[in-house]
């Protein structure tokens, strides 16, 4: 490896250039050969393309993490259960949980950037007799996470458009069956830049990161000049209950699915590893700066709506079916002026959605690269022509189709996908993280022997953010099973639950017949098998 390393030293000098290109290419080599050396320590081959720069995956992950756009598109559960004040503190309590729970997972991203994540991770950390299973398990909830999460941010596009048709046109009547056709024709277009401009991703990302500041600025201000305003102790000191749970503690850690699914998918730059220069520096900064940028978009805007509500009743019973659509109209009386405002959202949303398919395509490459799914043979392939996983992405739109077909049934249930949502990812988080904090309580330098990447929380302060993820995480997923009332029907109860146990019983049951036959996790230091 080092003798590779140095003849590509060799060449990177060998054309005279300007004294600038000098140092830039070899800038370029030292990642290069650095990124390319990380990914040989645990047995992998560079073989998609290292498009992506710090600013091209901010943002990406940025666009994708869409935090004050999901916020009023799931505006509902976090006001029927907690109210404008559970809203806010809500907010805040899942802001910092998140940043402990990225700044965890970023110091393991460092230490191995792999598409894999976590269930990479998960191999290297766990027991030796153990590690097969565990991060087994964990690929397959982490690709559940991510094939909801994209099922979910599409549905969202695709009724935000029967809300904004609703809006335009009073007579129309809106079936679960039309939803779910404009539902196809979004993930369509998903496809579309996925595959037919996978090339110029980067520079659409970039361009939707700009979007996505900018976009912050047109809803706040016209939402703040023209609504009514409310007091702050409207804003600070009301709770509601609707759900009509026993107190207003439970209510409030009900509701909290509002901010958590608004903090979402911070780990995809973890599955774009193979795809970013210098990836094992990059991909922690842009977790953490990336939490950090959405976390204040969010708060501004959240604090700004819960101020310019203005006739509740009306909000909440919108017949657009979004509360945020009724408090823009208020706000401007005009349609076209809402329907500008709804449409950037619908459009960031839409953005954030190509991101997600990028992300949960390159994992499930990257676990049949593995042998951790049915047909790995043909979802390892990697299309010469453009290094895309295409059968990857085939899948990945194909799962997103049927699931959409829950939705002509029932609403409810497609809706319990985006609880499997939370539930999925952060069972990955929990596992990863509790692993790591265990190595690093045990001290152990024989057994563990850790190989720490440039991104590095320490000794005294890396166990504490650890323990605060996970407390987080452990709280948030529970909840997440929660339905949205104390006594819940059967066409309004979270049937998240059945969903995430089913999920988990097909992994285990595949795992004892074929996982464990075909499953190879990433080969590593030959002591670390001595756990």
């Amino acid at each position: 490896m080092e003798s590779k390393a140095r003849e590509s030293d060799s060449d990177c000098v060998e054309v005279p250039l300007d004294p600038i290109e000098d140092i830039f290419d070899a800038e370029n080599a030292d990642n290069t050969n650095r990124d390319q050396q990380e990914m040989s320590y645990f047995g992998k081959t560079q073989q998609l393309k290292r498009n992506f720069g710090f600013l091209s995956i901010a943002g990406f992950v940025c666009s994708l993490l869409s935090t004050w756009e999901c916020m009023f598109a799931v505006f509902t559960y976090g006001f029927s259960n907690g109210g404008p004040a559970g809203l806010v503190y809500g907010y805040l309590f899942c802001w910092v949980g998140t940043l402990a729970t990225v700044a965890s997972l970023a110091e393991m991203a460092s230490m191995m950037p792999l598409a894999g994540g976590q269930y990479h991770w998960v191999s290297i950390l766990a027991p030796a007799r153990w590690a097969k299973f565990l991060s087994y398990i964990t690929g397959w909830v982490t690709i559940i996470g991510w094939q909801a999460g994209q099922a979910s941010v599409a549905f969202l596009a695709a009724s935000i458009i029967q809300g904004l048709t609703i809006l335009n046109y009073p007579n129309y009547n809106a079936t679960r069956w039309q939803g779910t056709l404009i539902f196809y024709a979004v993930i369509a277009v998903i496809v579309f830049i996925n595959t037919y401009l996978a090339r110029w991703l980067p520079k659409i990302e970039g361009m939707i990161l700009i979007l996505h500041i900018a976009g912050f600025f047109v809803v706040l201000i016209p939402l703040v000049y023209l609504a009514p305003h409310g007091s702050a102790s409207d804003v600070f000191a009301t709770f509601l209950n609707t759900g009509g749970w026993e107190t207003n503690g439970m209510s409030f850690f009900v509701g909290l699915v509002t901010s958590v699914f608004s903090f979402l998918g911070a780990d995809s730059a973890c599955h774009m590893s193979e795809e970013i220069q210098n990836a094992s520096t990059v991909v922690p900064w842009v977790m953490i700066s990336s939490i950090m940028l959405n976390g204040i978009l969010g708060l501004a805007l959240l604090i700004a709506l819960l101020f310019c509500l203005g006739d509740i009743d009306n909000a909440l019973n919108s017949p657009t079916g979004f509360p945020f659509i009724e408090i823009f109209m208020q706000a401007t009386y005009s349609k076209a002026g809402c329907t500008v405002m709804t449409s950037l959202i619908l459009v960031l949303l839409a953005a954030a959605a190509i991101g997600i398919m990028a992300t949960a395509s390159r994992l499930l490459w990257s676990f049949a690269r593995d042998g951790g799914v049915p047909f790995s043979n043909y979802l390892d392939r990697v299309d010469a022509r453009t290094a895309l996983p295409l059968y990857s992405i085939l899948v990945s739109t194909t799962i997103s189709l049927l699931l959409a077909l829950i939705n002509i049934g029932s609403t409810a249930a497609f809706n319990a996908i985006m609880s499997v949502n939370v539930a999925a990812f952060f069972s990955s988080y929990i596992i990863a993280i509790t692993l790591l904090l265990h190595k690093r309580l045990r001290n152990n330098p024989i057994k563990d022997n850790l190989r720490w990447g440039p991104w590095h929380m320490g000794p005294i302060f890396g166990p504490i953010v650890n323990v605060v993820g996970l407390a987080y995480t452990m709280i948030t997923m529970f909840f997440s099973f929660f339905p949205a009332n104390y006594s819940p029907s059967l066409v309004n109860m979270n049937w998240s639950c059945v969903l995430f146990g089913a999920s988990i019983i097909f992994s285990v049951v595949f795992y004892q017949f074929c996982g464990k036959h075909s499953y190879k996790w990433p080969l590593v230091a030959p002591n670390r098998r001595n756990q």
